[in-house]
């Protein structure tokens, strides 16, 4: 699920939320066992209509307990990324 952006230093950030346990075949959601969560870091459109984007996943030895956490450490995340990228470089050129 996604929910809005936020513009930091030129970028959007998208924090990225889900069920640690996928969705069971029965169609029912398991959020007692908390969730994950990733951020999508991406350039604003450009003139010609694209930009540039990529998904980092937090690496978290446990899930979150709730989706406002994982929301909120997406965000910083992604505000971490960008503040300790090399200078004369894009956080989306880093590598993986």
């Amino acid at each position: 699920m996604t929910t809005g952006f936020r513009l930091y230093r030129g970028l959007e950030i998208y924090p990225l939320v889900y069920p640690h346990r996928p969705t069971r075949a029965t169609g029912g959601r398991n959020y007692e066992d908390g969730f994950d969560a990733a951020v999508r870091i991406q350039e604003p459109e450009g003139s010609e209509g694209t930009s540039r984007s990529r998904v980092f996943r937090l690496a978290q030895g446990a899930p979150f307990q709730n989706a406002g956490d994982a929301r909120r450490a997406s965000t910083a995340y992604a505000v971490r990324l960008i503040d300790t990228c090399p200078e004369n470089t894009s956080v989306l050129d880093l590598q993986p």
